[in-house]
């Protein structure tokens, strides 16, 4: 059975934006569920999010809170690809993998998977990223759901990799301070014993 958490997070956009004051849609929905947040801090999700969420929790809707945002059309982010220096800054940043490029290459948006978080706009050093309208406001509800479903899905499934990721750096880390010490023990052994073979002794 779904947690009331689980409940709230299957309401809300999965845009990962931040916009809340929370590091992604879940700790957001986490948040409502243990009373530490209200249900008006979600810009993507609009009045509409809002008044779905105010009918799961049986509480009164909100107007959304001015300080996270205004409520937009879907939009998505685009590439100027003249422009783009393949600094890679823009893959780091999504956190739904919606940015594909190599170092030094030109980058660019899947438009199905970006999700219009904004958050590639800032690291970009060169601004060469915009945001367009997505053509999405037409769409089903039932639409919207599936898109938010799989980008859901691959936010978890990118903060997965990069937990994967800090783990291996951590155990190569750990293993070149462990050889390291080795090496620097040989060595210490092999001056002393320099130093012995090299050593005359008493007359």
């Amino acid at each position: 059975m779904s947690t009331l958490a689980q409940r709230i997070d299957a309401l809300l956009p999965q845009t990962q934006c931040g916009k809340c004051g929370y590091g992604g849609c879940m700790p957001y929905a986490e948040a409502i569920a243990d009373a530490d947040a209200p249900i008006n801090r979600c810009p993507p999700g609009g009045a509409a999010g809002i008044a779905d969420l105010a009918l799961l929790l049986d509480r009164a809707p909100l107007p959304l809170d001015p300080a996270c945002g205004v409520e937009k059309p879907p939009r998505v982010a685009l590439i100027v690809e003249a422009d783009c220096i393949g600094c890679t800054k823009c893959i780091q940043a999504c956190p739904v993998d919606a940015i594909v490029g190599a170092p030094g290459l030109m980058h660019s948006v899947l438009a199905d998977r970006c999700t219009g978080c904004e958050l590639c706009l800032a690291p970009c050093p060169v601004d060469c990223i915009a945001m367009a309208d997505a053509g999405r406001a037409a769409e089903s509800a039932a639409r919207r759901r599936q898109l938010a479903d799989a980008a859901r899905a691959r936010f978890v499934s990118r903060n997965a990799r990069l937990l994967r990721e800090r783990e291996r750096e951590q155990r190569q880390a750990a293993a070149d301070r462990i050889n390291a010490s080795h090496a620097a023990v040989l060595a210490a052994i092999a001056r002393a014993k320099s130093r012995r073979q090299g050593d005359p002794g008493p007359d």
